[in-house]
């Protein structure tokens, strides 16, 4: 089992390097990608080859008993042949091929590309075929002069920021005698956080901002004292009492306690291995992120102060992927 797993990594390396080598000359787009006829490629199927082996067969029996009814069915197939080998290129020929988007996962999960296929031409191009890396393929119906958005799966098992690479774009239409495919690149990058670990310690307990006590204005229902009236203060909050008094437009101010903030910090976690730290992390971002409690990150060099937002939960968890992650380039 070992023997065959290095020899298909290695023909799976020998053929990256051979897709590198004849898309040489093609450059990665952020997004989009037309398939003009350099970048198409094409070749007999199984039963292509097998349709030409009969076609020699036939040619030498009909040369052999010179029979001219045979020569003229080996030559109406043979024309058969030809013109569905230019109906398979002319299917992929000026495709549009766009990247719509992909949604941040966690390490170890499946990503969802999503992807736009624009045929500019007059005539539907049925049988499209997209694949990215080893996943299944995704089959589509160009329609003609319109598009057609579907997602194809994309296999994330590290964490970091990971170019989408090449996807395969193929097509058998009409008669699967030839395929003709392209491999366009996609610079557009998608952000794999760290996996979450399992068996974390508990997220650290809080602590209140400014110390035991503390207050902010704003928030609670404790009442702080007033201020000049502002528009759009709401009428409940105009102290009535004081204007009557003084003639002055005054609002009234409240102050509460603050929940505590979480702070998450990568220094608490010395014991622990790199990636094992952004797991305990990423973990204990959600936990917090959870419970709806403001939370902050420190990380070597940069510190997010506490927040419980959306947009924090994201900012946390990119800051976890991208700590220490190599840069990385286009996969052939």
């Amino acid at each position: 089992m070992a023997a065959i797993a290095i020899t298909r990594e290695a023909l799976t390396a020998l053929r990256r390097r051979a897709i590198a080598w004849i898309t040489r000359g093609e450059t990665p787009d952020a997004r989009r990608v037309v398939l003009t006829r350099r970048r198409i490629y094409i070749l007999p199927t199984r039963a292509g080859y097998g349709f030409g082996l009969v076609l020699i067969v036939m040619l030498l029996g009909a040369t052999n008993y010179s029979n001219s009814m045979a020569f003229a069915l080996t030559f109406l197939l043979g024309s058969l042949g030809l013109n569905a080998m230019w109906q398979t290129h002319r299917n992929l020929l000026r495709l549009e091929v766009l990247i719509e988007g992909v949604a941040p996962v966690f390490a170890g999960q499946q990503a969802r590309l999503r992807v736009a296929v624009v045929n500019p031409g007059r005539q539907a191009r049925p049988g499209i075929r997209l694949r990215a890396g080893d996943q299944s393929p995704v089959t589509v119906d160009a329609p003609a002069q319109g598009r057609i958005e579907t997602d194809l799966p994309l296999s994330a098992p590290l964490r970091g920021l990971h170019p989408v690479g090449r996807l395969r774009v193929d097509s058998q239409f009409p008669l699967g005698l030839f395929e003709a495919w392209s491999w366009p690149a996609y610079t557009t990058g998608l952000l794999v956080y760290p996996r979450p670990a399992d068996d974390a310690p508990p997220v650290p307990s809080g602590r209140r901002v400014g110390g035991e006590g503390a207050s902010v204005r704003g928030e609670g229902d404790e009442f702080a004292g007033l201020r000049k009236y502002q528009a759009g203060d709401a009428p409940g909050q105009v102290a009535w009492k004081a204007l009557a008094r003084s003639n002055q437009w005054m609002t009234k101010e409240f102050e509460g306690q603050r929940s505590e903030d979480r702070w998450l910090r990568w220094d608490d976690l010395g014991a622990f291995g790199i990636e094992q730290r952004l797991s305990i992390l990423c973990r204990w971002v959600l936990d917090a992120h959870r419970d709806g409690i403001p939370y902050g990150l420190e990380l070597p060099g940069l510190t997010l102060a506490p927040e419980a937002s959306e947009a924090h939960r994201h900012a946390c968890l990119k800051a976890l992927a991208l700590h220490a992650a190599p840069n990385r380039r286009v996969a052939p």
